[in-house]
C-alpha cells in the first residue's frame, strides 16, 4: 500500500440561517458565534493533527461550513497562518473558502486573498429570486454577480460557482437560465448538483409539493451538461464542471482515495499508515468540540476499515469520475488484490455499468454514470 497525498479540512460551522435542505453539520449564530474561542480550539487542535501528518506536506486546504465567510479575512489568516507554522505545504498548495454572497462584504475578498486563500467557492444555489428565497437564502442574483465581480477583482482567477438543479417549480427553461447565468460570470469552476431531500432537513420532513419529476430532473441534466461542455466546462465528476485544468485539486483526493486530516467540529479525517485505512471524527457538536479541545483533546470516533470496506470505500469515490482510475493506483491506495476488484466487479461487469480497458483504466460506463447508484452498490459486501 502507498501512502497517498495529503489534505486538510477545516469545518466553520455557523450560518446566518439553516437551510431546508442542508444536512450539513452547520449551526444558526451569525454574529453571536463564539469565533475567537473557537479558532483557539481549531488551533489547538490543529497542534495534535501534526502527529498524524508525521511530516508529510499538505497539497490542500478546504474551509468549509457552514458559512467560512462569517469569519473576517483577519480571522482566517489567524487560522492559515497556524496551519502554515505547524505543516509542511508543497508550493503550489491550493487553499479553497466556501462563501456565500449574502456575507461577503465589498472589499472582503481582498482581505481573504491576503489571508492565503487561493480558491473561492461561492454559494450561489440560483440566480432566480424566487427561487432562492424558496430555498431558503439569505441572499440575491445581484448579490452573487457583486460576489464574483469583487473576487476577481481581488485578485482570485480560481473562483467556483455552486449551483443546484432540480428545484421546486423549476423546469428546463429555468434551469438553464441559471446555468447560463453561472457561465457568463466565467468562473474556473461550476459545480452543478441536484436538489436531494437529506433525512434530518426541513424539506425531507415536509417535501416542497412542486418538486420536477424523474423525467424532468433528467431532462434538466442532460441539457444543462450539454450546454455547458459548450462552453468549455468540462464535466469530470457527477456534479463538477471546469475549465481546463481547474479541476478541484482538495476534491479531486478525496475521490482518488487520498488522505486527509481534520480540524473543527464534525469533521472527517481519513490515514493510510502502516498498511492499513481509518476513519475519524470529531464531535459533531461544536461546544462540546470546543471544551474538548480546551480539556486536552476530545474524544474521536475512530473506524480501521477492512479489506471489503477499503474497496467499497474507494469505489463510492472513484466512481464519481468520468475518467475513472487506474488499476495500478487502486492497488497502491488500497492494498487490495487487482484479482479481488475483477471478482468483485464481475456483475458490474455484466450489466454494463462499468468498463476495463486494455489500459487498465476503470471507469462507468454511459449507463453506469446514470445508474451511479447502482453501480456503487455492486460493491457492497452482503
Amino acid at each position: 500500500m502507498k501512502t497517498p497525498p495529503l489534505s486538510l479540512y477545516v469545518h466553520l460551522p455557523w450560518c446566518v440561517r439553516k437551510c431546508p435542505y442542508c444536512d450539513f453539520n452547520s449551526h444558526t449564530a451569525g454574529e453571536a458565534a463564539p469565533k475567537q474561542r473557537y479558532i483557539e480550539a481549531l488551533l489547538a487542535d490543529l497542534q495534535r493533527e501534526t502527529v498524524r501528518a508525521a511530516g508529510r506536506p499538505l497539497s490542500s486546504i478546504f474551509l468549509g461550513g457552514g458559512t467560512p465567510s462569517l469569519f473576517l479575512p483577519e480571522e482566517i489568516a489567524r487560522i492559515i497562518d497556524g496551519i502554515r507554522s505547524r505543516f509542511a505545504l508543497t508550493d503550489d498548495i491550493e487553499v479553497t473558502m466556501e462563501a456565500n454572497p449574502g456575507t461577503v462584504e465589498c472589499g472582503a475578498p481582498a482581505g481573504y486573498r491576503d489571508a492565503g486563500v487561493t480558491r473561492l467557492s461561492i454559494g450561489a444555489q440560483s440566480f432566480n429570486d424566487d427561487l432562492l428565497a424558496g430555498l431558503g437564502r439569505i441572499h440575491s442574483s445581484a448579490d452573487i454577480t457583486c460576489a464574483v465581480t469583487d473576487a476577481k477583482n481581488a485578485g482570485f482567477d480560481n473562483i467556483n460557482i455552486d449551483l443546484m438543479h432540480g428545484l421546486p417549480g423549476q423546469d428546463v427553461e429555468l434551469a438553464m437560465s441559471d446555468v447560463t447565468a453561472a457561465i457568463e460570470l466565467q468562473p474556473a469552476h461550476i459545480s452543478w448538483y441536484q436538489l436531494t431531500l437529506e433525512p434530518n432537513t426541513v424539506f425531507y420532513a415536509r417535501p416542497p409539493t412542486n418538486m420536477p419529476s424523474d423525467d424532468d430532473a433528467y431532462a434538466i441534466q442532460e441539457a444543462g451538461q450539454s450546454l455547458l461542455d459548450s462552453h468549455g466546462y468540462q464535466q469530470y465528476e457527477v456534479s463538477a464542471y471546469a475549465q481546463p485544468d481547474r479541476h478541484c485539486r482538495h476534491n479531486m483526493n478525496y475521490w482518488l482515495f487520498g488522505d486527509y486530516l481534520a480540524v473543527g467540529a464534525g469533521a472527517h479525517g481519513k490515514l493510510t499508515a502502516g498498511g492499513s485505512v481509518c476513519r475519524y471524527q470529531k464531535p459533531a457538536n461544536p461546544l462540546q468540540y470546543m471544551m474538548g479541545q480546551e480539556a486536552g483533546g476530545p474524544e474521536m470516533a475512530e473506524t480501521p476499515l477492512a479489506g471489503d470496506e477499503i474497496l467499497f470505500d474507494f469505489m463510492l469515490n472513484a466512481l464519481r469520475l468520468n475518467a475513472g482510475f487506474s488499476e495500478a493506483m487502486f492497488v497502491q491506495r488500497t492494498g487490495v488484490d487487482a484479482a479481488e476488484l475483477m471478482r468483485a466487479s464481475e456483475n458490474a461487469r455484466r450489466r454494463g455499468l462499468i468498463e476495463r480497458d486494455t489500459s487498465e483504466i476503470w471507469r462507468p460506463t454511459e449507463l453506469g454514470a446514470r445508474f451511479l447508484n447502482d453501480l456503487q452498490a455492486e460493491f457492497i459486501n452482503d
